[in-house]
């Protein structure tokens, strides 16, 4: 009864989101049987919660590093497993970080037993952070851009990336502010759906991604080897574009996108890149669950009357990283970058790319839950990204080791 129970986070209890932790719980009895429970509350209020079933050692110690869970939201030995399994109780609900200057508290607590959790035996809180010490945030309204600027701390310089998220548009900051946090001079920028940006846009100018680019190389503690793009589904064929048609960009990521032009034609100095043909009838809409797949709504990207919509990455001199998900539900991006892989290749472009089987659409930073469907912000339905949460999980490190790597490669 009056035993004590501590549950720790090692190497701290403050990090930044995407490190590793190693949790441990002593003062439990040799074999005891125990639940431990991850909470996390979410900006909106969302409550999402993991759990799983452990047994003490002989020793009567816990480390997730090595002692595998018997069950609950995942089994096996998963360090991490408590953080990438949280799942909100209403459905559709996708956890991200909206305002990076304060961190996500998940609370970490040990219970007695495998059944109902009513004996709490210990807690703690693991803050987790989206900036790192020293790195500065700064708002952009410079001409047309609407953006943030991370400067990680020190005289530099840097590497200089320009990061984009997928077509709910919006001005997404926590993975710029991770890379940031990370070493690289990071501008986070919104093209369609924020401020007076429309929801959807008639044409995007590729020349208000060149006034982005000029920007970030104007300074100071940029290096001036030339500029990364990292793009997330509509945001990667954006950076293709960018490493095709402006000077300066030496690297680009995209991760679920395409080696044509989507949904919104592209204009350029003198020419428009139309998009890619679709028909939107040819979405298919669930009866069970009311999710929308849209993984059919493309033409076939191969027959030749499409291809006035490919972005010519053959032209560019830029390096080339290609991320997908072999369960991606929302979109073919396996098929479409290896169809851009391929091109790249004829040409005898260097390229690297790597698909992971039981990933979904959202490859995000490490240790974000799966989302395996949520509200689309601009077209209002509820959309299906598909993934399988373990997979998922192992994707999303690999592919955040992979993208630093490459840039640091690089730039």
């Amino acid at each position: 009864a009056g035993m004590s129970v501590q549950v720790t986070v090692l190497p701290s209890l403050r990090c930044l989101f995407d490190d590793p932790v190693q949790i441990c719980v002593a003062g439990l009895l040799p074999q005891q049987a125990v639940t431990l429970r991850a909470s996390l509350v979410d900006e909106s209020g969302e409550l999402f919660q993991s759990h799983a079933h452990y047994r003490a050692g002989s020793n009567g110690e816990l480390d997730l590093s090595r002692s595998p869970a018997l069950g609950g939201s995942y089994s096996g030995v998963e360090p991490m497993g408590l953080l990438w399994s949280l799942q909100s109780k209403t459905p559709y609900k996708r956890l991200a970080k909206r305002n990076v200057l304060t961190p996500f508290c998940v609370d970490l607590e040990v219970y007695e037993g495998h059944g109902d959790m009513n004996h709490l035996l210990g807690k703690c809180t693991n803050e987790r952070w989206f900036l790192g010490e020293g790195v500065k945030r700064i708002s952009v309204r410079e001409g047309r851009l609407k953006a943030t600027l991370f400067i990680p701390p020190g005289p530099g310089p840097f590497p200089g990336l320009i990061d984009l998220y997928g077509s709910g548009g919006g001005l997404v900051e926590y993975r710029a502010s991770l890379l940031a946090s990370r070493g690289f001079v990071t501008l986070a920028l919104a093209y369609m759906a924020f401020e007076d940006l429309p929801a959807m846009p008639e044409i995007l100018e590729l020349d208000y991604f060149e006034e982005a680019v000029n920007f970030l190389q104007k300074q100071q503690q940029v290096k001036d080897t030339g500029i990364g793009v990292l793009g997330l589904s509509k945001g990667g064929d954006l950076a293709l574009s960018m490493a095709t048609f402006l000077p300066g960009i030496k690297a680009a990521v995209s991760i679920s996108g395409s080696g044509f032009n989507s949904f919104i034609p592209l204009r350029g100095d003198g020419f428009t890149v139309p998009p890619h043909p679709y028909d939107l009838g040819r979405m298919k809409t669930s009866d069970e669950s009311g999710l929308v797949d849209f993984s059919d709504v493309m033409d076939d990207h191969r027959d030749p009357a499409t291809w006035v919509c490919r972005i010519p990455m053959e032209r560019s001199l830029a390096k080339f990283l290609f991320l997908s998900g072999l369960d991606d539900t929302n979109w073919k991006s396996d098929l479409y970058c290896r169809d851009a892989v391929q091109r790249l290749q004829q040409h005898g472009r260097e390229v690297q790319f790597c698909s992971y089987s039981g990933a979904g659409h959202l490859l995000e930073p490490p240790y974000l839950p799966l989302c395996q469907a949520s509200i689309h912000k601009v077209l209002g339905v509820f959309v299906h990204w598909g993934g399988q949460w373990r997979e998922h999980a192992k994707a999303q490190e690999d592919a955040w080791h992979r993208i630093q790597a490459f840039f640091w490669q690089h730039l």
